[in-house]
């Protein structure tokens, strides 16, 4: 069999996976922290028709010959660079000003990471992801402390590290007096300020996760990604320390899906992969020749 039918069989399935990944991209460009992903082609094993050799007294070196055997996908690399930032004016949605992910938690306890930052609170007052996951960070100690200029905000809060659900309540009793709540700022070292009556308290500190590898992190639907053994464990830490970023209030990261691109990549895609199909095409017109002539 023509060794061609089968290099043109992986090239129209590698620029198959090639298109996929394409129109992925294209379909998230406007989901919210979606990074953009490429597909990375290697060759198969070649044939060797004949060794190469060395030179010698009386005759020069020759080259191996060899036939490739078509194309792989080596890997799917994801781009973890950061979208643009769109402003929305609204308290609880957060940009990342650097390369950390929020820590979120599913129902069964799981830590997860994203980079959208469209928040809200629940009827419980539980700062949540738009599917219900809870945010990660570091809880108010009780009681709460009064928020001022010169407020020690790491004293007011749980040990670096003790993460739980931040929570937003919707009342708080302050030396015997319930106060109700208010309103709702964030900083950008992610600290949370709650306005209950006409004070400020610290309600808790948004946490923040970096990875030796962000690229090898795994998608696990809704804007999530969960580590891998090539992400490497999570680093937890605070917005403001070397290398999270610090947390933007009232914006949010666009996906960073490049359409121009995308739209050059598809008609590459497209002409390689029925380029491919006429190497089988042409293959297969090669074959026919030869059964007819056997008939003949």
């Amino acid at each position: 069999m023509l060794k061609s039918l089968y290099s043109g069989v992986s090239g129209m399935k590698g620029f198959q996976t090639k298109m996929d990944v394409i129109s992925d991209n294209i379909a998230n460009v406007n989901t919210m922290g979606f990074k953009a992903s490429r597909v990375i082609f290697e060759d198969l094993m070649s044939q060797n028709t004949s060794t190469s050799s060395s030179a010698s007294n009386n005759l020069g070196g020759t080259n191996a010959k060899q036939i490739g055997l078509g194309t792989k996908t080596g890997s799917i690399d994801k781009d973890t660079s950061a979208g643009s930032p769109q402003s929305t004016g609204r308290a609880l949605d957060f940009y990342i000003n650097g390369g950390g992910y929020f820590i979120v938690q599913n129902e069964t306890g799981e830590d997860l990471y994203t980079r959208d930052g469209a928040f809200s609170r629940d009827n419980q007052g539980n700062l949540t992801t738009s599917d219900g996951l809870k945010v990660m960070g570091r809880a108010a100690t009780t009681p709460l402390t009064e928020y001022t200029d010169g407020t020690d905000t790491d004293a007011a809060l749980a040990a670096s590290g003790n993460l739980s659900a931040l929570t937003i309540p919707s009342t708080i009793t302050v030396n015997g007096e319930t106060l109700n709540y208010d309103s709702v700022s964030v900083d950008q070292n992610g600290l949370v300020i709650g306005k209950y009556g006409s004070q400020n308290f610290v309600l808790g500190q948004i946490s923040l996760a970096t990875f030796n590898n962000a690229a090898g992190l795994e998608n696990v639907g809704g804007n999530n990604y969960a580590v891998s053994a090539n992400s490497g464990a999570a680093i937890v830490s605070n917005p403001g320390d070397t290398g999270t970023g610090t947390v933007v209030s009232g914006e949010l990261e666009m996906s960073n899906v490049d359409l121009s691109s995308e739209f050059t990549e598809m008609i590459i895609a497209n002409r390689a992969y029925q380029a491919n199909a006429k190497t089988i095409t042409t293959s297969d017109e090669m074959l026919q020749t030869l059964i007819n002539l056997k008939q003949s």
